[in-house]
């Protein structure tokens, strides 16, 4: 993948209008993800935004937490807003795509790859706060259709867990949509 850029903003644009459904009820609700409840599933994404983007602005990711502490219950819309827009003017500058990075999970990869696995864990998380919101809107079945053999290729099947921060792999069921598919290949009971 050349350029996951585009793919990052669908993918963060689908997020973002789910997030918008989320009223502060539902964030003590479980998500398929067993260590998020809504609330910590949405400040983990919006922290790793930020870190992503500091990434591309040639900081370290691991110096700020993957997690957004002190967001109002009514304000995940907004805060994930603002993560995302820090992420696009953070790698607007197309050279950065073919320079090494460090990604907090401590490799150095190339930008573009960096922004790849981003696209992968929102399109995972997408999934989670789907499933823990019941489902209020379409999910665009492409993004996950684009992603999960680049999920099969780059993530081992094991081990699982430590720098491979995903679960033992799971059985899809016969039929299942690419992002069931997806959230399986990493790990998720589905």
């Amino acid at each position: 993948m050349n350029d996951p850029r585009p793919l990052y903003e669908r993918a963060a644009e689908q997020f973002a209008g789910l997030v918008k459904t989320v009223t502060p009820d539902r964030l003590d609700a479980p998500t398929p993800c067993p260590e998020f409840d809504v609330r910590a599933l949405l400040s983990h994404v919006v922290g790793g935004t930020h870190r992503i983007a500091l990434v591309g602005e040639g900081g370290d990711g691991l110096s700020v937490p993957a997690r957004a502490d002190g967001i109002a219950d009514d304000g995940w819309s907004a805060a994930y807003d603002v993560a995302r827009g820090r992420f696009a003017e953070a790698w607007a500058d197309d050279a950065k795509l073919a320079r090494p990075v460090t990604v907090p999970w401590g490799a150095e990869i190339p930008g573009a790859a960096a922004v790849g696995g981003y696209v992968m864990e929102t399109l995972a998380h997408t999934w989670d706060l789907s499933q823990a919101l019941g489902h209020p809107l379409p999910l665009e079945q492409e993004l996950a259709e684009i992603i999960l053999p680049l999920a099969r290729e780059v993530l081992p099947v094991e081990p699982r867990g430590g720098p491979v921060p995903f679960g033992a792999v799971q059985e899809a069921p016969e039929g299942s949509d690419a992002y069931t598919q997806l959230a399986a290949w990493l790990g998720r009971a589905v």
